[in-house]
């Protein structure tokens, strides 16, 4: 479990976030909560390989997280939990400093190894609703 120190430090010092599951629809959670994350100030990087190419919220679309050309600090994974250990080796091979499951995405063993990688890993919580909570 993450303290809410913990997740401060980690809210106020990332500044490129990966979206992993982005989703062009904005009744989607994971495009408001990547809209949210740009109007707090973040750069959003939208992956979705089914719009790679694409300008989504004014940047463009990839594929993965390999295919990002610039450094990530944060990768914000809005797919099911089986996915997450797939996004953990991404993040890990791209050299991200953190990786962030949203809200019931959750696997241990793929936190397990990001930390031992030297990720910070923060699951089952939502920066869109972390940030207002802590006052950020």
């Amino acid at each position: 479990m993450n303290s809410d120190d913990e997740i401060r430090q980690i809210l106020t010092s990332v500044k490129t976030i990966a979206v992993v599951g982005f989703s062009a629809n904005p009744a989607r959670p994971s495009h408001g909560v990547a809209a949210f994350l740009q109007r707090k100030g973040f750069r959003v990087i939208p992956v979705n390989p089914g719009l790679a190419g694409q300008t989504q919220l004014g940047e463009t679309v990839y594929a993965s997280l390999a295919d990002i050309p610039d450094p990530i600090d944060m990768v914000d994974v809005f797919r099911a939990s089986e996915f997450v250990a797939g996004v953990m080796e991404e993040a890990i091979a791209v050299k991200a400093k953190v990786v962030w499951t949203q809200l019931d995405v959750v696997d241990e063993a793929a936190a397990a190894r990001g930390g031992a990688a030297g990720l910070r890993v923060v699951m089952n919580r939502c920066p869109a609703i972390e940030m207002p909570r802590l006052g950020l």
